[in-house]
Order: C-alpha cells, then structure tokens, then sequence
C-alpha cells in the first residue's frame, strides 16, 4: 500500500493554484438576500402542497392545514475555521375548518459548508440541523367552546422536518448544479478554451471563504502543458473587511499561461500584405533585385518563436511577444528570402464586462528587429526597422485586440454576474474586488 501511494503522491504534488476569490461576510449576506424570495417559494410549495391529515376518530371535524407560509428572517453568517450558519424564521398560516386560525413560527439553523465531492467538484453540505416549531397566535371564528381545537400533532404531520433539514441547502440560489457550473469549460477563441479546476474544499476565515483554482487550457480538444510557475500562489487577503461581495485574485503567472495557450493555437501568428513590392524594395536593399525577375508584392508572416510573458508590477501590466517575422513573396506558395526577429513589449489595459476580463493592448511601449540569419549584413537593421517596423506594430497589437475582443471568462457561478468591479494590478498580481449580481431573469 505504502508503494501505490508513492506512486500517486507525485501526481498531485504538481497541482497548486494560479487564481482563486475569497467571498466575503458582504456577500454571504447577498446570497441571503437574493436567496430570502426562493426560499420562500420552494417552502411554500412543499408545505402547503403536503395532504392534511385525516380526521381523527376522536374528532372527526379536525383537518388542519397550512395556508400561508412567509420567512420572516433568513440570514447567512460566516463561521471561521468552520463553515457557514443559516438561519430561518418562517411563519405559518394554519387552520383547522371551521373554528381556529393559528400562527406559528418554524425556525431552522442549520451549518453548512463546501465540501469537494470525488469527482472533483464542490458542493454544499449540510452538517447539522436543528428545526423548532412553536405557536405565535391563536385566534378562533367560533365559541371558545368548540369541540375541538387542533393538535400540535396535526401540525406536526404537515410538516416533514427531516426532510426540510435533509434539503435544507437547496433554500440556497446556490444549488450543486451550479456550483459544478464553476468548473465548465470556456471558449476564448473557436479552438482554445480555459478551465478553472477546484483543487479542495475552500477554507474559511474571518475575512471570508477562501476558494482556490487551477487554470487550465485546451486547443484543438487537448490540454495543453504551461511555463510551470516559479512561485506557488497564495491569495491575498485583505488587512481589513471588505465591502465587496467577491474578490477575485489572478497571479503574473495566470496571464503568462494565457498568452501561452493562445500563443499555442497560433492565435498570434500574422499573415499580410505590406505596401512594398520587390521593386520598391530592391530600391533600398539591392540583393532583392537580383532574385526576381518580376515586381512582387512583398509578404509578412510573423510566428512565435518562444513563450509570451507578462510582467505585472505596480498599477501597470505588459506583455512581451517573441516573434520570427518571415519577409517573402508568394500566394499560396509562399517564398521567404529574409528572417528578422521581432521582440514587442505591449503595454496592456484589463477591465471586466459582466463575467468576463476584457484584455486589450493599450500602447506598444518598445519594439525591436534583429537579424535572424546571417545572409544580410547588420548594416541592414536600421532599414528594415524604418521598412517594416510601422507595419509589423500596427497589426500585432490589431491581431491581439483582436483575439481577445470577446474577452476571457472569469471564474463564476450560473446566474450569477459581477459589477462595481474595481481592479487593481500590484507587482506579481492582479486584484478584482467586486460585487455580485443575481441576473434578474433567475428571480
């Protein structure tokens, strides 16, 4: 036994986290509020739908039954360390035809907590319950001396406590359909998709529930291996409360990983026309004439030639893109008769726009040509650069706004979607403290 698990403890050993959230005590308090009406709806439903009791032989006029149902109070709080307390007061409407009309009160506390299922997803448990029931008001239509008066007996065949405090979770908008909808696959270009993995159960504090997640990236339907992060990630908590719902927390290393997948499916490569011809070329390099006989427009095609990075420092992001820009004619039959390396540092501008980051390149902050091969002396660079630079920047930052127009998917629950989003980019990571909104189609 002691071998199998040598064996499988390295496999996870590589899993760290490259991004994650915290949810605060504001936004358990959302998930109450937004939760209160769909509580109290789905109570309704299975309270008042249960069939009443039959008259008993001793009184055969008694049936009491439930006719209203309304929560009066229901509140979700944090437990450090522990979990989450959830708290109800639901009062009941019930009567017992003709003569008595009674109020009474149902409380439910219950703890609950995330838990992470084999299969890799997280779901909400419910580790104790405790439901009482109790009468608030008693008023009668008829005699005081009516034969009969309701037992709490009656009552208690209405309602089913185990089952209420079996399902308890489910008086939450966040069933575990949706939380396994944190984890689906999302399109950034036709042929790439990212992921957010749970690695485990997340962990609470009093700054609020901490969830931590691994990216990863598919292309073409395969996942793809990423630059391995030098530093393993931890997510920042605040020093202090925060009035935001969620915050949200991606590491240098998220980005890096991202241009890289992107990269990968060759969402950076760069094919078009310049406005030189062999001609006008051969004009200002003399080697070009000599090896066409014809007026040819001139073809740029830039690929990668190693890994993007992303460098974060404080309130600023950039990317650096290695680039082989092959300078031929041809079409479809491509000839190339010049290799430059291109290296472009792009400064980079990050907003959010419902559930997604929207990634574009604000400015290119520096360029740089260099000879690939040895054919044409270095006397050539500064030529090149005046002939090819103007063009090759301008279409490298159109091919990356370009690709990230549609914007990444954030980490999120279905129905729902963030705004109030305040971000801010500190050395090594960036911070999206927002607040969360239930879409109003769901209520």
């Amino acid at each position: 036994l002691s071998i199998l698990l040598s064996l499988l403890v390295p496999a996870h050993t590589t899993r760290s986290p490259d991004c994650g959230g915290i949810l605060t005590p504001s936004g358990l308090r959302y998930v109450a509020e937004v939760s209160k009406p769909h509580a109290e709806s789905v109570l309704r439903k299975d309270l008042m739908a249960s069939p009443a009791p039959e008259p008993s032989p001793a009184s055969p006029s008694s049936r009491s039954q439930i006719t209203s149902v309304k929560v009066d109070k229901f509140s979700l709080t944090l437990i450090p360390d522990t979990g989450m307390r959830l708290s109800i007061e639901v009062d009941l409407g019930i009567t017992s035809a003709p003569s008595t009309t009674k109020e009474m009160r149902l409380s439910i506390l219950a703890d609950l907590h995330v838990d992470m299922n084999p299969e890799g997803n997280l779901e909400l448990v419910t580790s104790d319950c405790k439901p009482t029931l109790e009468e608030v008001q008693s008023t009668e239509e008829m005699d005081r001396s009516a034969p009969h008066k309701p037992s709490g007996s009656d009552v208690d065949k209405q309602i089913n406590v185990e089952k209420i405090c079996l399902e308890v979770s489910k008086l939450l908008l966040l069933p575990n359909e949706r939380l396994m909808s944190l984890a689906a696959p999302f399109p950034i270009t036709p042929n790439c998709q990212i992921q957010y993995l749970p690695l485990a159960a997340p962990m609470y504090s009093e700054q609020g529930i901490i969830i931590s997640l691994q990216t990863t990236f598919q292309v073409a339907g395969t996942v793809i291996p990423l630059p391995v992060s030098p530093v393993p990630f931890s997510m920042p908590e605040p020093a202090s409360s925060s009035p935001s719902h969620l915050i949200l927390a991606f590491p240098e290393h998220f980005y890096t990983s991202l241009f890289s997948a992107l990269d990968e499916s060759g969402a950076f490569n760069v094919s078009l026309l310049s406005s030189l011809t062999t001609a006008t070329l051969a004009e200002r390099i003399t080697q070009v004439g000599s090896l066409f006989q014809e007026d040819l427009p001139v073809v740029l095609r830039a690929v990668s030639r190693s890994s993007p990075h992303v460098v974060l420092e404080e309130d600023k992001a950039t990317v650096e893109l290695f680039l082989t820009a092959q300078i031929g004619t041809g079409s479809p039959l491509f000839q190339s008769f010049l290799s430059v390396n291109v290296d472009v540092t792009a400064r980079l501008h990050i907003s959010v726009a419902d559930t997604r980051m929207i990634i574009s390149v604000a400015a290119v902050e520096d360029i740089k040509l260099s000879l690939a091969t040895s054919d044409v002396g270095p006397i050539l660079a500064a030529l090149l650069e005046e002939l090819f630079l103007p063009t090759i920047r301008e279409e490298v930052t159109a091919q990356i706004n370009g690709v990230l127009r549609q914007g990444v998917f954030l980490p999120h629950i279905l129905s729902f979607t963030y705004r109030d989003v305040n971000i801010t980019i500190h050395k090594d990571y960036v911070l999206m403290p927002c607040n969360l909104q239930l879409e109003a189609r769901t209520v």
